[in-house]
């Protein structure tokens, strides 16, 4: 049983950084792609970046692209998302999951796995 925990989340201000962490248990995490979702009251859940097992290809949505770096460490099993510059519209439960095979990387029916969320807030 693969379980994932997600933490790191919190309020900050605009402008601000925070970084979450994904701790990855029960099976071999090298054998996964990761990837950062996140989900706003009332909105669907949507694609924020992903990494491939080896750490060499990323992908980021527009919205982020600049300012949020996600990374892994295969020695831990956990997976990061370093979120700079921070805006109000970046408010959501953000979730990390893990994914086996090579159906598209932002679709949220593509991941085998998902964390619990975590609740990043960032006020005006």
């Amino acid at each position: 049983q693969v379980q994932l925990v997600a933490s790191g989340g919190g309020l900050v201000q605009a402008g601000g950084s925070l970084r979450l962490s994904c701790t990855v248990s029960g099976r071999t995490f090298i054998n996964y792609f990761m990837g950062w979702f996140r989900q706003a009251p009332g909105k669907e859940r949507e694609f924020v970046a992903g990494l491939t097992w080896d750490g060499r290809i990323t992908y980021y949505s527009d919205s982020v692209k600049g300012r949020f770096t996600i990374s892994r460490d295969n020695a831990k099993n956990t997976a990061a998302l370093q979120m700079n510059s921070l805006k109000p519209e970046d408010t959501a439960v953000y979730y990390c999951a893990a994914r086996t095979g090579i159906d598209r990387y932002d679709s949220t029916g593509s991941y085998n796995y998902w964390g619990q969320g975590t609740q990043v807030t960032v006020s005006a």
